[in-house]
Formats: C-alpha cells, sequence, structure tokens
C-alpha cells in the first residue's frame, strides 16, 4: 500500500527534473537554545521530540521564492487535499465565495476553521468576512518579511492553546533582535505573452538599544490578475455540454421555452458564436463561464511594523505592531436575468422583436411565440414573450482590508519561577463596494416595461398613465437591440453598487509561570500554569439593497448579489496546566490540560497526554493524544440571515433523488436563506499521532507518523437533511414564500396546486410527495419531471455529522558531504489512509480518500546542492490521481464523456497524477549582496483535466500558471 507513495515520488524525480526550496526538519533535533516551541508553554527544555513539528527557517522561507505566506504553505502535503486551504484563486463576488483577495491555511484538509493561527504563540483577529459561514485568519494580512520561522503542529492542540486548534496550529514567529538592514527586491511571471507578473519590496532594520532591541519592517506587495482566458486548456469549455442556457445580451437573448409554440427553447436571433444543440434537440445560443473566469484575483499589499524589546532591571518589555492593508477585485459571472419574483424567464413586450422584420415587415420569430398578457412593474398589463438571458458584464467587487495587531507583555522572575504577561488588541476591517455588473431588479425591470425615467427613478401609474416626478419616461429597454447607445443607456441606470463593510476585534490578557515543581527522586518536573482571557467582536453589515427582507418577500433589491448579516460578540476565559516529567532518562513525557468557558455556549475541557521513548541514542518513539474542541464562529451564531445557494446530494439520498432529481445521483444548487443557531454544539476531536524518529547518522533522519482525527458535531447546513426530513414533516412544506419565523422547502405554484390520491396537497399533513410527483407530471408534463421547487428556502446551521480522518506523514533527510558542498536528499509526504464523513442527509458513510479533490497520496522530493556561497536545488511536487466528480455532472454532460471514451466500466473518470519540477537557485555575488532565482513548473506541464470542476481543472490542488520564472536581490547594509 505504501509502496505506490514512495514509487511515485521518486518516478516524479527521474522523470521530470524540478525543485522547491527544503525544510528543516533537523531543527527540532539540533537546537541549543532552548526556547517556548509551538505545543508547549514550558520554556528551556525540549519537548519537541513527543510531537511532530514542521518548521520552516528563515532560511526556507528566503530559498522558497514564496511572496506571501500563502505561496510558502500551499506545497505543504500536512495542508493538502480537500478543499480547505485557499488562496486567491478561489475567490468571488457573492457572499458564498470566498472573500476577494483573502486567502486561508487548513491542515489535514478539515477547513480553516479547525486550524488554528498564531504569531508569536498569541492569536490574531479572522477575518471579518467569513468564507460561508467558516471564519478564519486571512494569512495575506501576515507579513512575510517580518517571519523569522513558521512552526506547524498538525495535531489536535486545545489542551495548550484553546478554542480552533482542533486540526492543529501554524504559529508565525517574528524576527527580532535583527541588527542591520537588509533590502530584498523580487519580480516573477510566466513565460506566457500574457502579464500575471509579481513584485515584492521589503525592508527590515534592526539595532541595539541600550539592553535591548529595536526592529522595524515594510513589505509591498503587488500581484496582477490571471484569467481563464490566457491559457489555451483553460479558455475553452472541457465539454461542450457544460453550457448554460442564459447568452449575455451582447448575443441577444434565447426565447424561453414555455413562449415557444413548439416548446423548444429558440436561440438568439444575434448569436455570435455556433449554436449549440441541447438534449432536447434544440438550437440555443450558449453561454460558458470560462470566458468570464478569472484564475487569480489581483492583489495588493502594503504592511509595516516594529518589534521592541528592553530590559529594565529584572524586567523585559517586548511589543511587537504590524498593520497591513490589502486591496483586490473579485469577479463572478454575469449574473442571471429573472423575473421580479426571482423566477426563471423575464417578459418583455412583443415589440422587442421587431427589429427582426424583413423588408415585407413579417417577422417568422412572433409568428413562432405565444404572445401572451403579463403585469408589469407597475401593474400594467402589457402582451409579450419570456426570454433567456445574462448580463454582460460580470459581477465586479473591490475589496479593502486593513488589519492592525498590537502585543505589549512583560517578563521577569519570580524566585525561581519564570513569568510572562501580556495584552493583545488586534483588529481586521474590510470594505467590499460592487463596480460593475449588479443591477436592480425593480429598475431593471421597469426598463423593460417603459416605465423607467431618465434620472434613474421609476415612474408613477396613473390615469393618465406612467409620469415622472422628475426626468423624462424612457422607451422601453430591448434586450434583443445590440450596440445601440440610447438602449444601453437606459440599461445603465439600472446598474447598482451595494457594499459590505465588516469588522473583527480580538482583545486579549494573559498571564504564564514556568518553572520547576517539584523534584522526585533524580527527576525535576517542569511545569506552566496560566490563565487567558479573552473578548471577541464580529459585524458584517451589507447596504440595504443587498439585504433579503422578509416584508419584501426575501426579495433582494438586486440581481445575483446576496450577503448576509452577522453580528456577535463572546467573551471566554481559560486556565490551563502543563507538565513536563522526565519519567527516566529515555522516557519524556507531557502532560496538559485546559479549561474553557465562553458565555455564549458553555464550558469545555480538553486534555493532552504525549511521550517520548529513546531506547537508543539513534530512535525515538512517540505518541500523543489530545482532545480538542471549535466553538462556533461568531458568523454561526451571530448570522441572522445569509443569502447564499444551498446543495443537495441526490446521490446520498434515494427517496431525495426520486422526488428531486429524476432519479439521478446529482448535486443540485438552489436558491436559499441561511440562519444561525443558538443551540448549536462545539465541534469536537479527538487527536492521536504515534510515530519514530531514527538517526542513524547526523547526516540521516528517517520520520514516519501515524496521525488520526475523530472530528465529531461538524458544523454545516444540511438542504439533502432538510429535504428529506420534509418527505414526512409537513411542517417543513411551504407553497411559495416560507413564512417569516418558520423553516422548510419553498414549492411552486403548479406543484402546490396538484393533489394526492387522498386528496391531500403537498403542505398538509400526511399528503404523499410521491403521489403528488406523479399528479404534477400528469397536470403539466413539465420539462424537468421532478417536484417544483420555488426559492429561498429558509434552512439552519446545525451540527451536521462526523469525519473520520488517519494517515501518515513520511520525512526522510540525508546529507552527502562531499568536501566542497553539502548534497541533501528530502522527502515530505503524506498518505492519506482514510477520510471518512457521514454523506449529507445521510447515516451512509463515504470515503473520500481518492475521490475528488481527495489525493490518497501527495508529496515532495528534493535535492539540494549547497556550499557556502551558492545552493541550487530541484524538488518535485507529486498530486496522486482521484476519482473525478462525475456524480455532479448533468446528464448530458455524462453522455458526452461517455461518447469521447472518457469513462471507464464503472461510468467513472480518473484525474491524472501530476508532477511539477521547480527549479531554485541562489549565488553569493558579495558579503553583502545575495542573487536568488527560481523556474516553477521547469516542464510547463498543464493541469490534469478535471471534468467535475467548471473550470476544467482542479484549483485546489492543481494550478494552470503554467512554467513561471522569480528573480530576487537581497542586499544587507
Amino acid at each position: 500500500m505504501y509502496n505506490k507513495l514512495f514509487l511515485g515520488v521518486a518516478a516524479a524525480l527521474l522523470n521530470s527534473g524540478y525543485t522547491h526550496a527544503q525544510q528543516s526538519e533537523q531543527a527540532n533535533l539540533e537546537k541549543v537554545e532552548r526556547i517556548e516551541v509551538t505545543g508547549s508553554r514550558i520554556k528551556g527544555v525540549d519537548l519537541e521530540g513527543t510531537q511532530p513539528i514542521t518548521i520552516i527557517s528563515s532560511e526556507d522561507i528566503s530559498r522558497s521564492g514564496a511572496t506571501s505566506v500563502i505561496e510558502l504553505l500551499q506545497d505543504l502535503p500536512q495542508l493538502k487535499g480537500g478543499a480547505g486551504t485557499f488562496t486567491t484563486s478561489e475567490s468571488g463576488s457573492t457572499s458564498t465565495s470566498t472573500p476577494a483577495g483573502q486567502a486561508a491555511a487548513s491542515l489535514r484538509g478539515m477547513g480553516p476553521s479547525a486550524t488554528l493561527t498564531l504569531i508569536n504563540g498569541r492569536r490574531i483577529a479572522p477575518s471579518s468576512f467569513a468564507a460561508g459561514t467558516q471564519n478564519f485568519v486571512d494569512v495575506n494580512a501576515i507579513p512575510l518579511a517580518a517571519i523569522e520561522r513558521v512552526e506547524i503542529l498538525a495535531t489536535g492542540a486545545s489542551a495548550i492553546y484553546g478554542a480552533d486548534a482542533v486540526a492543529g496550529v501554524i504559529n508565525y514567529i517574528l524576527k527580532k533582535d535583527f541588527t542591520g538592514a537588509e533590502l530584498d527586491v523580487s519580480f516573477s511571471d510566466s513565460f506566457e505573452d500574457s502579464d500575471e507578473s509579481k513584485k515584492q519590496l521589503n525592508l527590515i532594520w534592526g539595532s541595539e538599544i541600550e539592553g535591548g532591541n529595536v526592529t522595524v519592517f515594510a513589505d509591498y506587495f503587488d500581484k496582477n490578475q490571471f484569467n481563464a482566458s490566457d491559457r489555451d486548456y483553460t479558455a475553452n469549455p472541457s465539454l461542450i455540454n457544460s453550457y448554460s442556457y442564459l447568452p449575455k445580451l451582447e448575443n441577444t437573448p434565447n426565447i424561453y421555452y414555455y413562449s415557444s409554440q413548439d416548446g423548444n427553447e429558440i436561440g438568439a436571433p444575434g448569436c455570435k458564436t455556433e449554436l449549440v444543440s441541447t438534449e432536447y434537440g434544440e438550437e440555443i445560443c450558449a453561454y460558458y463561464g470560462n470566458r468570464d473566469d478569472m484564475l487569480s484575483a489581483p492583489f495588493e499589499s502594503l504592511s509595516a511594523g516594529f518589534m521592541v524589546n528592553k530590559a529594565f532591571n529584572d524586567l523585559i518589555w517586548n511589543t511587537e505592531f504590524f498593520y497591513s492593508t490589502t486591496k483586490s477585485t473579485a469577479y463572478s459571472t454575469p449574473a442571471a436575468i429573472n423575473q421580479l419574483d426571482d423566477a426563471e424567464g423575464p417578459w418583455v413586450k412583443e415589440d422587442a422583436l421587431l427589429i427582426f422584420d424583413d423588408a415585407q415587415g413579417d417577422n417568422a420569430l412572433l409568428d413562432a411565440l405565444y404572445i401572451d398578457p403579463f403585469d408589469t412593474y407597475l401593474g400594467q398589463e402589457q402582451w409579450g414573450f419570456r426570454f433567456d438571458a445574462r448580463f454582460n458584464d460580470p459581477r465586479t467587487i473591490e475589496v479593502e482590508s486593513k488589519n492592525f495587531r498590537l502585543v505589549s507583555s512583560l517578563e521577569g522572575q519570580l524566585g525561581e519561577w519564570d513569568w510572562q504577561s501580556g495584552v493583545l488588541i488586534s483588529e481586521s476591517r474590510s470594505e467590499q463596494h460592487a463596480i460593475k455588473g449588479v443591477y436592480n431588479r425593480y429598475q431593471f425591470h421597469a426598463a423593460l416595461a417603459g416605465e423607467l425615467c431618465s434620472d434613474g427613478s421609476i415612474g408613477s401609474l396613473g390615469d393618465n398613465g406612467v409620469t415622472c416626478n422628475s426626468g423624462q419616461l424612457l422607451d422601453f429597454y430591448n434586450p434583443f437591440l445590440v450596440d445601440d447607445a440610447n438602449n444601453d443607456a437606459i440599461l445603465t441606470l439600472t446598474q447598482a453598487m451595494p457594499t459590505r463593510e465588516g469588522k473583527s476585534r480580538v482583545y486579549g490578557i494573559d498571564l504564564t509561570f514556568s518553572g520547576e515543581l517539584f523534584t522526585l527522586g533524580d527527576i525535576d518536573v517542569q511545569s506552566s500554569f496560566g490563565f487567558e482571557a479573552r473578548k471577541e467582536e464580529l459585524s458584517d453589515i451589507p447596504s440595504a439593497n443587498a439585504v433579503a427582507k422578509a416584508e419584501n418577500e426575501y426579495l433582494v433589491d438586486v440581481f445575483g448579489y446576496g450577503s448576509s448579516i452577522a453580528e456577535a460578540e463572546r467573551t471566554q476565559y481559560g486556565a490551563f496546566a502543563e507538565l513536563y516529567v522526565p519519567l527516566t532518562e529515555q522516557v519524556e513525557m507531557q502532560l496538559a490540560g485546559r479549561y474553557d468557558h465562553f458565555d455564549d455556549f458553555g464550558s469545555t475541557f480538553n486534555p493532552k497526554v504525549s511521550i517520548s521513548y529513546r531506547p537508543t541514542d539513534t530512535i525515538l518513539l512517540r505518541a500523543g493524544w489530545a482532545t480538542s474542541f471549535r466553538a462556533p464562529s461568531l458568523t454561526q451564531a451571530g448570522v441572522k440571515l445569509r443569502t447564499t445557494t444551498s446543495s443537495f446530494d441526490c446521490g446520498a439520498n434515494q427517496a431525495i433523488a426520486d422526488l428531486y432529481c429524476e432519479g439521478d445521483g446529482t448535486l443540485v444548487s438552489v436558491n436559499s436563506l441561511e440562519l444561525g443557531n443558538e443551540n448549536l454544539n462545539a465541534e469536537e476531536s479527538d487527536s492521536l499521532s504515534i510515530g519514530f524518529a531514527w538517526s542513524p547518522s547526523r547526516q540521516t533522519t528517517l520520520m514516519i507518523d501515524y496521525w488520526q482525527f475523530d472530528y465529531k458535531e461538524v458544523i454545516d447546513t444540511n438542504m439533502t437533511a432538510v429535504l428529506d426530513r420534509a418527505i414526512s414533516d409537513a411542517s417543513l412544506r411551504h407553497c411559495g414564500i416560507v413564512p417569516q419565523n418558520q423553516m422548510g422547502i419553498s414549492y411552486g405554484e403548479d406543484v402546490c396546486s396538484v393533489t394526492d390520491n387522498a386528496g391531500l396537497k403537498i403542505d398538509e399533513s400526511g399528503a404523499n410527495l410521491s403521489e403528488i410527483l406523479g399528479a404534477y407530471i400528469s397536470e403539466f408534463d413539465p420539462r424537468s419531471q421532478s417536484l417544483q421547487l420555488y426559492r429561498d428556502h429558509v434552512i439552519q446551521l446545525e451540527n451536521t455529522g462526523t469525519q473520520d480522518i488517519r494517515g501518515l506523514d513520511i520525512k526522510f533527510d540525508h546529507r552527502f558531504e562531499l568536501g566542497f558542498a553539502d548534497l541533501k536528499l528530502a522527502l515530505d509526504a503524506t498518505h492519506y489512509l482514510e477520510y471518512n464523513r457521514n454523506k449529507p442527509g445521510s447515516d451512509q458513510i463515504e470515503s473520500l480518500v481518492g475521490t475528488f479533490r481527495y489525493p490518497e497520496n501527495v508529496g515532495r522530493l528534493s535535492v539540494t546542492l549547497d556550499t557556502d556561497s551558492y545552493y541550487i536545488s530541484l524538488s518535485a511536487n507529486y498530486t496522486d490521481s482521484y476519482l473525478d466528480d462525475i456524480e455532479g455532472l448533468k446528464g448530458r454532460e455524462i453522455d458526452e464523456l461517455d461518447e469521447l471514451g472518457l469513462l471507464d466500466a464503472q461510468q467513472q473518470h480518473t484525474v491524472d497524477s501530476w508532477t511539477v519540477m521547480d527549479l531554485n537557485a541562489g549565488l553569493e555575488l558579495s558579503e553583502n549582496l545575495f542573487i536568488r532565482a527560481s523556474i516553477k513548473n521547469l516542464f510547463d506541464k498543464a493541469p490534469p483535466a478535471v471534468f467535475g470542476s467548471k473550470r476544467g481543472f482542479d484549483s485546489i490542488n492543481h494550478d494552470a500558471f503554467g512554467t513561471t520564472y522569480q528573480i530576487g536581490l537581497s542586499a544587507k547594509f
């Protein structure tokens, strides 16, 4: 089983040829100075051996070529797999998207909120804009120039640090005691004609002061956007049948099939691309999202700060401060144009098609349509037809975030005990502005009906028709009229620019004592005791035109642009104790426990036990067990109403598939409203790690660690489960909009008009939904033979289930001493043994290892030649193959894959493994001048095709940049 990992990574190196910067794993065993290490509060003793810690040193950071924290971390095996770790490649403009320009690190694929982020052992305020409902620390706000090293403990650590350390801790240690000045500049880009360049400039200066040191830093980073259209393999859709029925207005709309006399969609008369044949035999003007997809958001950041430490007799005063500001822009596909009540197929007057009359005044399009009456926004009756379209411009937002963090502490000695006490204030503020592609639904529908005034106001309907209080009444907006200045000006008047403001703040105070507790024979028992108190505040408030209001049937004023409203605060205090017990010369033990109390959800106690055994000088055996927890995030606790999309998985529940998916196992997304839940339980985890390290010589180290997490009470929404409960619970079934203060599923008008065999309607207790589906099909013969859902289903966050995760970390280092240089060989890999979770809405357990976005094996192999004056390194990053998400595709897409011969006998597609090679080099030009260069993806390997992703590749585990280069220069003064 394990041979696959070693052979895969080794073959990657032999068959390709690229390198990556190497982390120092030996730092655990070679340190002379004993400091506080992540995972322990005790200073001066070596507890690193009892737990597997990954350390990225300042040298590793410099050699990596990383220009941001997320670039530094994203290739680590411990942070790969699943969809937890994200970058600006996932940014979007809607409230369900990753906030623009922000990034998060997630250990073991368990989600960013399950990874605790620390700076110098203390917390940092999370982003006020959550990813979904998960609050996370935006690592893009942490200045890379200020980081001395990064320590990663990928196991549960709540016994030491409290909440959120479920999957582990990433601790960023800042530089201090720096003397001199250093300037670092770098430039990177791809070798393509498009410009995806990154530019960075950072400066650090430090000087000794009487009894201490002051260190000042500044960092500037600028990154251009990267579009799908910039690469051949992402510019076009991977499948012809991955289309949308909604073309852009610039192509003119398709005509909705309900208005067509033959019951088929009619292709846009002005379509500029070749018409596409649908599964219904129609010829339509199709839309593909690739044309508007931005693979990486533009990003700019500026940060500065200082670290000061000074001795006052027996006291040492430490203060650290940094401020950063980041700016980014994000895009989502152009919004769909819906009816006033958000149903598909908006109406337009029949006059819209008169521009297509032939010379004799005939119009074949009109002759093929049903022309029916409809009511306008102002209540006029007009005659027309329905169409399908989306706006031209992608929904575009700009986000600016400002972050600061101030920590001031004192430390000293009280008798034989060391003590330290500090205060913390950390804040993250974000402002979001829509700048393009967002339109007001009421103004737009007024424009369609000729009810909009020249000042953008909607007219009034009186006895004399529609009049304007100010301005002139405009002609109706014609969605079929292209490149007409007057018509385009009417559309511009309907544009809206909603905003969103968020603030997250953390206040903290702590006190820690560390020292020898007692001596038992020859054993000195070291200990640490402490207390922490913390207050957290969060608000996330959108402008009024982006809020769903119950009094307005939850319609948001603008199309395709929801938002969340969240306000919450929390006070927490905790007390902890930790013991270091050297039982014998060979056996060391760490015992820790922590009690935490939250004013909003209660108390919890979490213990930890870890032990190490050194039977010989060359072998270390270690094991650890701990419990951890994550309190509901402030967004989850304080969300009042969040407009979003929810997915239900018909592959997880056959009853749901039969009622809502025509029996197929597809994944369906619907508009929904998400509510917080004050009765949420904390997420909990039991973690276990067992491993060994073997160092037969100082040149060689092998470490293998088994780890597991039993993760319970995971918080999420569960649309599949709500649909399942609604089969027997009539209180969850509603005709039309879900009433205020109730929850459940919203059903359409037609399905609500039929009954089952007993005469019961769908919202009545005891109704048989299968019989209602049969009656609905018989009465209306709908295109989709499924129960008709309406919109804005109301669901609540809940503790949805469990995750059981197990794996192996394998690290190998060997140094060949060649005399003139050292040749280093290093392997860092993770093998997932198990990643199981219950399917949403089902008690069935599904295994994720080897499925979509969960590769079984990930790893890096590197070879580095290192001398006093230069280094050169070649490394291979390996991502295993895994099954594509074929079940989530539409039937027409699966048929196309089958016709192309891309499915196996089990109707599955396997995503190819992916190995990219990196080459890094550096040269000391003089004592104070150093130049470095790197090439990533040396052989320009395209990402493997992933049909289950709308982008055609997996932007979490792969990237589409191709070969990129970087040149950097460091100068010391």
